[in-house]
């Protein structure tokens, strides 16, 4: 017991195992002086209010380790190395529990993400399904389309039912505002090798990236938004009806782009690195019409001001 903490605990714990033992006496055995046993540490004023700040980001975001904790304490203006932050957050007990998952083949697919990788933006799109359901058990159909260059998500749109017309619907808004991808990747479900969804894709130029069945890991991208999407956003929230579950989409959607760190773009948001890439997209992608009402221009007008051009 070198240190004055170590003899603090020390003499906390002798006081605790043998209750007849007064503290002077503990003191005086463990050769510890009184006014160090009373001593009680004060948090820095900057740690104090940068810890409230990191409590307010783990409320918001449970599932956001250190290192994106300390990428959103620098983007809200701290100035604050990493080592710091780890060191905060180990104090104050954060933590993100980690399931150890055993990798998978990559498979032998010339459409998969490694073997078919995007170079720069809009050049390959990926969308898959997500579902889940309302509290009356109904079911929700999810379709998110990304980026596979920038990150962004460029629509998430949520139905009862998504069908192969209502995925060409989607599809045709976002060539118009931000310009046909050279490929789309998916899986091979039916509304994906639906005969309308491939000639409308060919009649449009764009090349349909099908996996091989049975190996999501070679559409890692969309599985990757997905297994964030379901952490994220479906684990915690109970959706009452269907117009519920399209608003906080569109929020999610939106925090995404714009607000939330991606560790793979060096912990900048999808919308800034597209930004950065020098991709300007032949317009802005504002409001997408969702297949039924509410309309998503509506969700957005009061967040106009926040997106960039070539964003989401």
């Amino acid at each position: 017991m070198v240190s004055p903490t170590r003899r603090r605990e020390t003499v906390t714990a002798v006081r605790q195992e043998l209750a007849s033992v007064s503290e002077r006496r503990a003191c005086q055995a463990l050769r510890q002086q009184r006014s160090t046993q009373r001593y009680r540490p004060r948090m820095p004023d900057r740690d104090r209010a940068m810890v409230a700040r990191m409590r307010e980001f783990v409320r918001r975001h449970p599932r956001y380790g250190y290192r994106r904790m300390w990428a959103l304490l620098r983007a809200d203006g701290w100035i604050v190395n990493r080592k710091r932050v780890h060191r905060l957050w180990r104090r104050e007990g954060f933590k993100v529990p980690q399931k150890q998952r055993k990798k998978r083949r990559l498979g032998t697919s010339a459409n998969g993400v490694v073997r078919h990788r995007a170079e720069h933006a809009n050049q390959v799109w990926c969308y898959d399904f997500v579902k889940d359901q309302t509290t009356e058990g109904r079911p929700l159909k999810f379709l998110p389309i990304e980026d596979e260059y920038t990150r962004e998500c460029l629509a998430l749109e949520v139905d009862r039912s998504i069908t192969a017309e209502d995925v060409i619907e989607v599809l045709k808004y976002l060539f118009a505002v931000r310009g046909a991808p050279r490929y789309i990747r998916s899986d091979n479900g039916p509304e994906f090798i639906a005969r309308a969804i491939r000639k409308y894709l060919a009649e449009s130029g764009v090349g349909a990236l099908y996996i091989e069945p049975g190996s999501p890991w070679e559409n890692a991208y969309s599985e990757s938004f997905n297994s964030r999407f379901r952490d994220e956003v479906l684990n915690r929230e109970l959706f009452t009806s269907l117009l519920e579950a399209k608003v906080v989409c569109e929020d999610h959607r939106l925090e995404y782009n714009h607000r939330r760190p991606h560790s793979a773009l060096a912990y900048q948001t999808p919308a800034a690195f597209a930004a950065a890439s020098g991709w300007t997209g032949s317009a802005p992608l504002g409001s997408l019409a969702p297949l039924h009402p509410p309309s998503r221009s509506q969700i957005e007008e009061d967040q106009a001001p926040t997106l960039i051009a070539g964003g989401t």
